[in-house]
């Protein structure tokens, strides 16, 4: 009989694919990230499939991160209202704050830049949710601080929530060690590719262009 892995190995493990799959999403990021961002941008507008007006949060790029600012203009202009994940504290859920292009940012102690704290807060229909690896089922390796866990937990009780994980394919792997705290992704867009990985969906979806 098969024993399950402990969290203790199912914490190491995922450790030791965060150092991978980080040198291959900063590597790939310096050579393709501009071209790779307009790709992503236009794969989810020809595929995923939101409502006019469905509230829309992403996230301000950091790092090596796919840049979601090329699609969420493109979302902007067609009309979507747009959010912004702000972290109050560790531990706890995020909340999300409207924002546009061009609005004025306040700097995060992190380092993050995030909506300013007057401005409205809503709950989104579409989360655009940055990752480390992901892999064919839907299952996200982040940062290990658990804060996009949480705030699918929440979002999803509290109204039909999409998760769409933006990546470049280079950070997709064979296999993602989960726990019971790991929420999945319903899709994850690629420069390569657009995968539908919901429960009950009826196909996936790869286009290589």
């Amino acid at each position: 009989m098969a024993v399950s892995p402990s969290n203790e190995e199912i914490d190491e493990e995922k450790t030791a694919l965060r150092v991978i799959a980080r040198e291959r999403r900063e590597a790939f990021h310096v050579r393709e990230g501009i071209g790779a961002a307009l790709r992503v941008r236009d794969r989810f507008l020809a595929r995923v499939p939101i409502s006019p007006g469905a509230i829309v949060s992403a996230y301000w790029p950091f790092g090596a991160e796919l840049d979601p600012r090329p699609l969420m203009e493109a979302l902007h202009r067609r009309g979507h209202p747009l959010a912004l994940p702000v972290a109050e504290r560790r531990g706890t859920p995020l909340i999300f704050r409207r924002w546009k292009p061009g609005d004025q940012m306040s700097q995060h102690r992190f380092g993050m830049s995030e909506p300013l704290s007057d401005s409205p807060r809503v709950d989104p229909d579409v989360m655009l949710i940055p990752l480390i690896a992901f892999d064919g089922q839907g299952n996200r390796l982040g940062y290990g601080g658990g804060f996009y866990d949480r705030t699918l937990t929440v979002q999803r009780k509290i109204k039909h929530t999409l998760a769409v994980g933006v990546a470049y394919e280079v950070q997709r792997v064979e296999r993602i060690p989960v726990d019971i705290h790991d929420q999945k992704l319903d899709w994850i867009v690629t420069e390569a590719m657009a995968l539908e990985t919901r429960t009950g969906a009826k196909k996936n979806w790869w286009w290589p262009w």
